[in-house]
């Protein structure tokens, strides 16, 4: 960002962080002989392979009716947040995919998981707190406040959503959850994240986030 600035130009939607994704979008047309000409568009068929292929890692019916927008362009789908879970369990295990299909789930999510970096970038959470379990877990965060992960060798999937549509709460909350599911086996590398310190930017310590004791997994229901 800093080189483009100083070469008195300014970003683009290319320069987004979305544009990885949409740099697939444009494979998949290219890949099935589609015309890759408005390949956001809901009703395009790389969308409908997209919409599609939603529905089958959820098990869940999207409907054209409950969604939106992103801000990067494409549609995206109202989904409920056990289905959010289900999905992400689908895609460590494989279980209920279709063997090409898991396959290429656990290949994605191995892939994120050996370079982490690649996922967020510096500072942020899905990056760093992958970095610190060391492959015991995929992580990553979505719009509004929510947050989605995977413990894939207990087959579990986990998905959060705050109301106020932001990551400060749904980062310490994924953390807990994670570190209640792996026990001991965790505790060192999630401490870290439970709790973390809030600077002002003066850098004084002010305050900390943490989730109440009703995430303790004993008060799991």
């Amino acid at each position: 960002m800093a080189e483009i600035l100083l070469a008195g130009g300014s970003p683009s939607q290319l320069h987004h962080n979305c544009s990885g994704k949409h740099s697939g979008f444009v494979c998949l047309a290219c890949h099935q002989g589609i015309d890759p000409a408005g390949y956001t568009a809901p009703d395009h068929p790389v969308q409908r392979e997209v919409k599609g292929t939603l529905e089958n890692v959820f098990g869940y019916s999207l409907s054209d009716d409950a969604g939106g927008i992103d801000g990067c362009s494409v549609p995206t789908w109202a989904v409920p947040i056990d289905r959010m879970a289900h999905g992400m369990a689908r895609l460590a295990t494989g279980q209920g995919l279709a063997p090409i299909r898991a396959a290429a789930a656990r290949r994605l999510m191995d892939a994120a998981i050996a370079e982490p970096f690649m996922v967020a970038g510096t500072g942020r959470f899905c990056t760093d707190f992958m970095t610190a379990l060391s492959g015991q877990v995929y992580a990553k965060t979505g719009a509004e406040g929510v947050y989605c992960a995977a413990i894939p060798a207990l087959g579990i999937g986990i998905a959060v959503k705050c109301d106020d549509g932001t990551t400060r709460a749904s980062e310490v909350i994924t953390a807990r959850v994670v570190a209640e599911l792996l026990g001991p086996d965790g505790a060192e590398a999630t401490g870290p994240f439970l709790e973390p310190v809030l600077h002002n930017w003066k850098g004084t310590a002010v305050g900390r986030i943490a989730t109440t004791e009703a995430l303790a997994r004993k008060n799991w229901a």
